[in-house]
């Protein structure tokens, strides 16, 4: 759970979505067995199902929420990003710190959140599927200013906009961020 932001930067996520911060809450991103690590290339196959969140705010006092965003900035192709920002999850509400030793929590994925201390899920996972040449998929992390965060899903994926998603709930600039790669896979070819 690295906090340096130069893979971000390298990796033009800061910049193309959002501007730049300083990380101060622990992010971890797992998918089935693998970690999510600043530009590591995943297969789209091994990201179909919503990743394990963990969210760790070792300098927090009292339990902290906090919202996640996944988004797709090269769709449909980076060469020509005309939907850019192509959003594949928003989650709000996630605890970032309880009254325990660890002082994190783990938000496992979840397709139905029953309570309130899971975390919201406001737009469904949907894992990447990119078209043509190589996508980055970031997840960000914005701590809430005040409790609980009443969002409206987006009327559309496409076009989505992180900067004016965080100004329009008083979210600010992130807390903590990591992506990776992926492109299309080979199709199965028949003999």
């Amino acid at each position: 759970m690295a906090r340096s932001i130069e893979p971000l930067v390298v990796g033009r996520v800061v910049g193309d979505v959002i501007d730049m911060f300083v990380p101060s809450v622990d992010l971890a991103v797992q998918y089935t067995s693998r970690q999510v690590s600043n530009g590591c290339q995943m297969k789209p196959s091994a990201t179909v199902q919503a990743p394990n969140i963990e969210v760790a705010d070792r300098n927090a006092d009292n339990v902290n929420l906090f919202t996640l965003i996944m988004t797709d900035p090269d769709a449909p192709s980076p060469s020509e990003p005309s939907m850019r920002e192509w959003v594949h999850w928003i989650v709000t509400d996630i605890p970032g710190s309880i009254a325990q030793s660890n002082q994190g929590y783990t938000w496992f994925n979840e397709r139905v959140v029953p309570t309130s201390s899971a975390g919201k899920e406001v737009v469904p996972y949907v894992g990447p599927r990119p078209p043509i040449g190589i996508h980055r998929y970031i997840f960000m992390l914005f701590k809430q200013p005040y409790g609980p965060l009443i969002v409206c899903p987006p009327t559309a994926r496409n076009n989505f906009n992180t900067r004016n998603f965080a100004a329009e709930h008083g979210l600010g600039l992130p807390v903590a961020a990591t992506y990776f790669n992926a492109q299309k896979e080979p199709g199965n070819r028949r003999r």
